[in-house]
């Protein structure tokens, strides 16, 4: 079993950074991929961005260029850098990991309110 706890959200003003942070824990578990998916109220969650163990990355086209994934491989923990933010990235954040052999958890989400 992996547990993932995610940190970081909180309200923000249109234009303003936020860094997300999401560690995994358990026992004899290894992580091949972490992501970000959101779910803004009335709409279908969506991947933000992911990325795996050689450190290729993908992005949402609505966060390219403004966001920013990242890991620790020694620490399992992932992070979300966000630049520039506007009201449209309103939504609950929520990590997921692919664990090898067991398959995706996911994290209870971390709410992100952008103010205009």
């Amino acid at each position: 079993q992996v547990q993932l706890v995610e940190s970081g959200g909180g309200l923000v003003q249109s234009g303003g950074s936020l860094r997300l942070s999401c560690a995994a824990s358990g026992s004899n578990f290894s992580i091949s991929g972490m992501a970000w998916h959101r779910q803004a109220p009335g709409k279908q969650r969506e991947l933000v961005a992911a990325i795996f163990r050689v450190d290729s990355t993908n992005y949402g086209d609505a966060v390219k260029g403004r966001f920013t994934i990242s890991r620790d491989n020694a620490k399992n923990t992932v992070h979300l850098q966000m630049n520039s933010l506007k009201p449209d990235d309103t939504a609950v954040y929520y990590c997921a990991a692919v664990v090898t052999g067991t398959g995706v958890y996911w994290g209870q989400g971390t709410q992100v309110t952008v103010s205009s």
